[in-house]
């Protein structure tokens, strides 16, 4: 197990990148045998989940779309409990199947707002795709139909979840050591 040192903070790896690509090509046979015919739409939430979607969208079969959106409720390693749209959506969701990717799901509240906004424009379905899940953070209910990995309640850094703006271009997922 390597460490990194990202400013202040030291962090060993907790996932190879292996085990993130199995995950993540096991992800996009299952979405495009699930949404076979539908044309999803992709909403990929930034900054984080941007390495996940771009891999996850070469792991897919079928016909897709995919659009960018960008929520705010991180500071520092703590949620701030409130969320903030930066980047709206311009693609017309009437109809649609909507998968949202998101980088990581905790307590929920993003998700749970990002599924309340999206509601108001008529999708034909909304689903959830997340590259992790920290199901003992959970404060909102949710049907996550594609998690790639359960992880327990430590702070993550690499591909594309960072730490203070740094560590997202690592290739492993590193947590943060005490």
């Amino acid at each position: 197990m390597s460490t990194v040192k990202i400013k202040d903070k030291t962090f060993q790896t907790s996932i190879t990148e292996e085990e993130i690509r199995q995950r993540v090509k096991v992800l996009g046979q299952r979405l495009s045998k699930d949404l076979e015919g539908k044309n999803p739409l992709f909403l990929s939430v930034l900054n984080g989940a941007f390495m996940f979607t771009a891999d996850l969208l070469r792991e897919m079969t079928i016909p897709c779309e995919v659009s960018f959106v960008k929520l705010a409720s991180y500071q520092g390693t703590t949620s701030t409990g409130k969320v903030k749209e930066v980047i709206g959506i311009n693609e017309n969701l009437t109809g649609r199947t909507v998968v949202i990717v998101e980088d990581i799901v905790e307590s929920g509240k993003t998700m749970s707002r990002m599924i309340e906004t999206l509601g108001t424009r008529n999708p034909a379905s909304i689903h959830i795709c997340s590259l992790f899940v920290k199901p003992e953070k959970l404060e909102v209910d949710l049907n996550i139909e594609y998690a790639a990995f359960e992880i327990p309640n430590a702070f993550i850094v690499g591909y594309g979840l960072d730490y203070d703006q740094q560590g997202r271009q690592l290739k492993e997922v590193y947590a943060l050591t005490e």
